[in-house]
């Protein structure tokens, strides 16, 4: 059943839509949108699909009336400008999308969108903006460089006393751009170079979009975001052998499961972790519950 505190009916602010996508997401990216427009509490908007040029997802867009956008254009560079690879590891095309994602303010309309990675699936309803507080979903583990790099981005550590790296964001345009400046007053630089430039590229995991905008405003705004567990399920299925019954089942204990068969923009031999379990590399947060916390 849903939780009862993200409540029922359509609610309070418009929201846009905008997923970071690929070819091979073409089979999971109309399950993503509908079930956002299924099971968020309020209306939305456009639906924003960045994503290289070509035809099968511009046709894609067309079809289901999502407004395409060229990942070229979007910044001043691309995945080929930024080089994170390793012998064993590429993920250029990875932190290019998280790029991308923090781009969100020039391309959306709404003051608020909604950032869902192109393999996630809502199972139950969501209201992410309530009593002007934004609801940030969270997990009990994430990976030390995170925090790193956050540290070295801000000066100052995260103070979210969980990870907010959960596939799906709600993201306030005033906030985002106050972030970015921030950012590049403190390193002299744009704001995505001062990201490629904290990243120890020596670790395969060296960024999170989410957790650098999410501790930003938990930090500057604690009255302004409360938290909830996020409940993800990874699933390694098709999306399309999911029936109705499955989904039902699972919603009695999650609130989105994602497909993780994708690969065009990350090649690891790893595999991602099972909800709340840290992977090989990763830590689980310690921190105490503040009072934001609680009131989640």
């Amino acid at each position: 059943m849903p939780n009862q505190s993200e409540g029922a009916g359509a609610s309070g602010i418009r929201i846009d839509v905008l997923i970071p996508a690929i070819s091979k997401d073409l089979k999971t990216l109309p399950h993503v949108v509908e079930a956002v427009r299924r099971h968020s509490r309020h209306k939305i908007g456009e639906v924003v699909i960045v994503a290289p040029r070509e035809e099968a997802i511009m046709a894609a867009c067309r079809a289901h009336g999502w407004r395409f956008v060229d990942e070229n254009t979007v910044l001043p560079i691309t995945k080929k400008h930024i080089h994170y690879r390793s012998a064993r590891w590429e993920r250029s095309g990875w932190l290019f999308q998280q790029l991308l994602k923090l781009s969100g303010d020039k391309l959306v309309r709404s003051e608020h969108f909604l950032v869902i990675d192109a393999d996630t699936v809502l199972i139950r309803p969501h209201r992410f903006h309530s009593g002007g507080r934004t609801t940030f979903y969270t997990r009990g583990w994430s990976q030390p460089e995170y925090f790193r790099t956050y540290r070295k981005l801000m000066g100052r550590e995260a103070s979210s006393p969980r990870s907010l790296v959960t596939h799906y964001m709600l993201f306030e345009k005033s906030k985002l751009r106050e972030m970015k400046r921030v950012i590049e007053a403190r390193h002299g630089t744009s704001w995505y170079r001062a990201i490629l430039n904290s990243i120890d590229r020596t670790k395969q995991f060296g960024f999170s979009e989410y957790e650098t905008y999410g501790n930003y405003v938990y930090t500057r705004y604690p009255n302004s975001v409360r938290l909830l567990p996020a409940l993800n399920r990874a699933l390694h299925t098709r999306v399309g052998r999911m029936t109705a019954r499955r989904y039902k089942t699972l919603a009695a204990r999650y609130r989105s499961v994602s497909f993780h068969e994708r690969k065009g923009y990350v090649r690891s031999a790893s595999s991602r972790p099972a909800p709340s379990q840290p992977s090989r590399s990763g830590i689980r947060l310690k921190r105490g519950k503040t009072a934001a916390a609680r009131r989640g």
